[in-house]
């Protein structure tokens, strides 16, 4: 359906939901860690959904913008991470595994807000269409970049969060081992994307939970 979108057309239905889907999820870490004994994000101000707060030029700009120009038909992103001191953690690598599901089920939890709105605009349907098609192009797109935004960070490489996961999982020793690979991490998902790999791991995940949230949206 984008494709019948001019570019600027584009950019006014992507804008609002990438920018969301990125800070919200910041937002979910800072706010689980607090619950979990961690103030670090909220004495910083971080735990607001203002993207002002979050903005990364490089990541929340750059990035989506480029893909969404050259109509890859795959954008992501992300924000400035909030800060998270898993000292303040009874239990620092079970609780940071939380604290890290925390982003991507954020990401689920908008999804499903963006199908409702999408529903809103279908049930409104041809009897205005200045109202309906909006809601409908812009609930495909929230649902689209959280849908992504969640699978990707679920990936096993640090510093995504499902890393962290599986981090509380391992044994400490291979643990420890396993996060060295972090200051990799960036590189190898660059790598991952360009040579379209990450599109490859991606596909059939992103296939089903589209078909369920385009459902649920009343689209399919």
């Amino acid at each position: 359906m984008m494709n019948e979108l001019s570019m600027l057309q584009r950019i006014a239905v992507w804008i609002l939901p990438v920018i969301f889907a990125i800070t919200v999820h910041e937002v979910a870490h800072g706010w689980v860690a607090k619950k979990y004994g961690d103030n670090t994000a909220a004495m910083q101000g971080r735990l607001t959904i203002n993207p002002i707060k979050h903005i990364d030029w490089l990541g929340t700009i750059i990035i989506p913008g480029l893909l969404l120009l050259t109509g890859t038909g795959f954008i992501f992103g992300w924000a400035k991470p909030v800060p998270v001191d898993a000292r303040n953690f009874k239990k620092p690598r079970h609780d940071m595994a939380i604290v890290a599901l925390a982003g991507p089920v954020s990401n689920v939890l908008m999804a499903i807000a963006w199908a409702l709105l999408a529903r809103i605009g279908v049930t409104i349907g041809a009897s205005a269409e200045n109202i309906s098609l909006p809601l409908i192009y812009t609930g495909i797109a929230g649902i689209s970049i959280n849908l992504v935004l969640a699978l990707i960070n679920l990936l096993p490489i640090p510093p995504l969060d499902g890393s962290r996961v599986l981090t509380g999982i391992l044994p400490s020793r291979l643990a420890w081992q396993y996060n060295q690979l972090e200051r990799y991490g960036f590189i190898i998902l660059l790598i991952l994307l360009y040579t379209k790999i990450l599109n490859t791991i991606l596909a059939y995940p992103m296939y089903f939970a589209q078909n369920l949230f385009f459902s649920l949206a009343g689209i399919n």
